[in-house]
């Protein structure tokens, strides 16, 4: 939601997000702004300052109302006309523009079971649709996002940043495209946040080629130990996406597939060679499945497991690369995709 007074230059463009609880209107929307103006944060802390708040407060448009009055209040400009219009909204969904007073006396039982009857009904509607997507990102995702959002504003505010804000902002946005991506909803894949830091990510690859010995072993690899994905490691410099992230297979332990000891990935889009930020994460971790299945890459059984660590994974990928900057990549023949 976009904001802008044209009654002062002074009063800058404000960008706000909006997440909505699934308990809404009983709970009012939670509000987000890109800007780091504390005068910001204290008008959106004043949406949830009213006491006793009804369901008529919590409703967007009285607290998009009470926004845009408490924005002009802080940059001292007279409310634009047009704020006249979410009066008219509010009166014609039956809304008083202020906090209501409490139910008159003179209201009968059987009006106030009409509106109680009705008031239940609204509720069940919002939390039908607060289940379904949100412009292509299911709730439980969205709600991920937030929660990293204010993460990251919260670190600004100690003073205790971790990574860049182009990074930052970059990774935010890979993220969020997964979420709305078709071989995310199709469970090819899953990413988990290590302790939710976005600079660290668990990838689940579910699925491979179904004709290839990798696809049956993982159906081995499902009935033994009762996991059917290959697990990788994601992480990510300050200076991503100008920079590649390092992955490495984590488990199970691989033999060929261009998987390298401690389970580095031999691909040179994976290095600073052969890397572009123009990349998707998406599109790296669809590269890899693809890679391990044309390296012909099986599961060894009753391997031990500790042969794989991020040490031994560093020490061969920083041997791989000064091995390739010396004598050049191998291209295979198209035969061999």
């Amino acid at each position: 939601m976009n904001l802008y007074s044209d009654n002062l230059r002074s009063f800058h463009k404000c960008s706000f997000e909006v997440l909505w609880q699934e308990t809404y209107p009983i709970s009012a929307p939670i509000w987000f702004s890109d800007s780091e103006d504390g005068q910001i944060s204290s008008v959106i802390e004043t949406l949830y300052g009213v006491d006793e708040p009804s369901h008529h407060h919590n409703n967007i448009i009285s607290q998009v109302k009470m926004l845009v009055e408490g924005l002009c209040k802080l940059h001292d400009v007279p409310p634009p006309k047009g704020l006249a219009t979410l009066d008219e909204a509010l009166q014609k969904k039956g809304v008083p523009s202020r906090v209501p007073a409490e139910v008159p006396e003179s209201m009968s039982e059987e009006e106030e079971e009409e509106e109680f009857h009705y008031d239940m009904e609204d509720e069940t509607a919002v939390e039908q649709k607060a289940k379904e997507e949100v412009d292509g990102i299911s709730m439980g995702n969205l709600e991920v996002l937030e929660r990293l959002k204010q993460n990251q504003r919260q670190s600004y505010l100690k003073g205790s940043v971790s990574g860049s804000v182009q990074a930052t902002d970059r990774l935010m946005k890979e993220l969020r495209d997964i979420y709305k991506s078709d071989s995310f909803k199709k469970d090819i894949y899953s990413v988990e946040l290590v302790n939710e830091c976005l600079y660290d990510w668990n990838v689940r690859l579910k699925k491979v080629d179904e004709d290839s010995l990798l696809y049956q072993d993982l159906q081995s690899f499902k009935e033994k130990e009762g996991r059917d994905f290959i697990l990788l490691n994601f992480t990510f410099k300050d200076t991503f996406p100008f920079d590649p992230p390092f992955v490495r297979v984590i488990s199970p332990v691989v033999s060929g597939g261009y998987v390298l000891g401690g389970g580095a990935i031999c691909m040179e889009l994976l290095t600073k060679q052969g890397w572009t930020s123009a990349y998707s994460i998406e599109s790296v971790i669809l590269q890899i499945a693809a890679t391990l299945v044309k390296g012909k890459a099986r599961i060894q059984f009753g391997a031990t497991k500790s042969q794989y660590s991020l040490a031994r994974a560093q020490q061969s990928f920083r041997s791989l690369v000064q091995i390739h900057e010396k004598n050049g990549w191998f291209t295979p023949p198209k035969e061999d995709g």
